[in-house]
């Protein structure tokens, strides 16, 4: 049984390109434990094949076409990142190949009638969609929105938009609207201009390199500028906290997956505690830290197998109708999907650094601990 990932590991995600690989190895290492993929009464152990897409949309096209075309992958997985997501998606789509999508959270390619993709991951839409009411928690005069966003790409956008709307729904006022090129490198302009519109919430939306940037301005001002809740989409990543120090303390970030909010008893797969231990011990093999692309990339391998286990072929089509019935949940959440493939069953957790860790302040139920206001 073939299983192939066009993965960053090169290039600006790098990073998150070697812990989707790191991920998915962890699935192979616990499906092959088992003896493999379970099809017609035999056993089909699980290899691994993986081609570095330097971070760039026409190599994951490239790579995309290599893992079908000459490879013959049983399974498709994509890479890290909304736009090289959608650039594998084509390719898989023209060829009628299930492209089971861990790594890119936009909701563009969902949109384009695809047949063949299937979603992990909550979309971008719903990244922020939680904010204004954990700021009316904490503060019930909460009531002002600023957004600072990349013009650039439609993630920074589909996310700004989700937590705008959901603000509107709960009366807030933006007041700030901000967006700066993908260029831009210097950010204490736009830190100033933050801290003098004082908003009760601040959405911030990047590249990583724009999110610690922007969050090394504003923490760097003395006093901190006068916010309430400061949510930084690259919060949760591990380069944050490392590039930030405990100035990183008081942000808050969407964490497709925590530790904290894995399921203990899932329906398919290891229970949490199994899926942690292969997790770290993939995380030390691939000298990557345990974050969520790691654990989003296991999940679709265990979303792949449950689907294989439900149609007894690993068929495209028997596959996507299989995926399109089911609904269960591994460490990783719950899996439920729409007629375009687009992930409906999970909620994402919004995690705050405090005192040197990620502490998840919502949706309640997966709360350990409570958000510290003001910034």
């Amino acid at each position: 049984m073939l299983a192939g990932i066009s993965a960053s590991l090169t290039g600006q995600f790098a990073v998150q390109g070697r812990q989707a690989l790191a991920g998915l190895s962890a699935w192979a290492e616990y499906v092959n434990g088992g003896g493999g993929l379970l099809i017609d009464g035999r056993r089909h152990p699980v290899t691994l094949r993986h081609y570095d897409d330097a971070s760039l949309a026409d190599h994951a096209r490239r790579n995309t076409d290599r893992l079908i075309a000459q490879d013959g992958v049983d399974l498709l997985f994509g890479p890290y990142s909304a736009g090289l997501t959608t650039a594998a998606a084509e390719v898989a789509e023209q060829q009628g190949r299930i492209l089971w999508n861990h790594g890119g959270a936009g909701n563009a390619v969902y949109r384009r009638g695809y047949r063949y993709i299937i979603g992990i991951l909550t979309p971008a839409d719903r990244y922020l969609a939680g904010l204004p009411a954990l700021a009316r928690a904490a503060c019930p005069d909460a009531r002002t929105l600023a957004i600072v966003r990349v013009d650039a790409g439609a993630f920074a956008r589909q996310v700004c938009d989700g937590a705008a709307t959901a603000a509107q729904s709960l009366g807030f006022d933006t007041i700030l609207r901000r967006e700066y090129p993908v260029g831009q490198t210097d950010f204490a302009g736009i830190a100033a201009e933050i801290s003098a519109a004082a908003p009760d919430v601040l959405v911030a939306v990047g590249r990583i390199r724009h999110d610690i940037a922007l969050a090394s301005a504003l923490a760097g001002m003395r006093p901190r500028p006068r916010i309430g809740l400061a949510a930084v989409v690259a919060t949760p990543i591990a380069d944050f906290a490392a590039a930030l120090g405990a100035d990183a303390d008081g942000f808050v970030g969407p964490s497709q997956w925590e530790p904290q909010t894995a399921v203990a008893a899932p329906d398919a797969g290891p229970p949490a505690d199994v899926a942690m231990r292969l997790l770290s011990a993939a995380a030390r093999a691939h000298a990557v830290p345990l974050d969520y692309p790691m654990a989003q990339a296991c999940a679709a391998g265990l979303v792949a197998q449950r689907c294989i286990q439900t149609a007894g072929t690993t068929d495209d089509a028997a596959l996507r109708n299989a995926a399109a019935a089911l609904d269960f949940t591994t460490f990783y959440g719950r899996f439920r999907i729409d007629a375009s493939g687009r992930q409906v069953g999970r909620s994402v957790a919004l995690v705050q650094r405090q005192d040197g860790r990620k502490t998840v302040v919502w949706p309640p139920e997966l709360a350990d601990g409570v958000l510290r206001w003001p910034f």
